[in-house]
């Protein structure tokens, strides 16, 4: 089981998630609905894993990664988006993202993208 912070700014997105670590009985010990505020959420609570919309209102997913991974260069990352395009993927895993889901996506992808980033 592990500690896992969900910041998406969808509440349906948000709900899917958290059906998910649930299936998967990971503990949710924070959650977040922009960029800054998954930053500060992030330093309080140090989750075991971060799964981090891409598309975020007030500092984007990639922007809040990095904020993340510079003072933490241990932080575990999952990022999620809608955008399957080559760039964003390229630029989230050289910035330190452990894995990549695209939505729409599947509880089965949550977990097992959890799975890969903890080993």
């Amino acid at each position: 089981m592990a500690r896992v912070m969900i910041a998406e700014d969808s509440d349906a997105t948000r709900l899917v998630l958290k059906d998910s670590l649930k299936i998967g009985h990971h503990e949710i010990v924070a959650e977040a609905v922009n960029g800054i505020e998954a930053v500060e959420k992030f330093n309080a609570t140090n989750p075991d894993v971060l799964l981090l919309d891409v598309a975020m209102p007030k500092k984007d997913g990639i922007s809040t990664l990095r904020e993340i991974i510079s003072s933490n260069p241990d932080a575990k990352i999952i990022m999620i988006t809608a955008d399957e395009n080559l760039s964003t993927i390229s630029q989230s895993s050289e910035a330190g993202a452990q894995a990549y889901i695209v939505k729409p996506f599947r509880f089965e992808d949550v977990l097992t993208a959890i799975t890969m980033a903890l080993n």
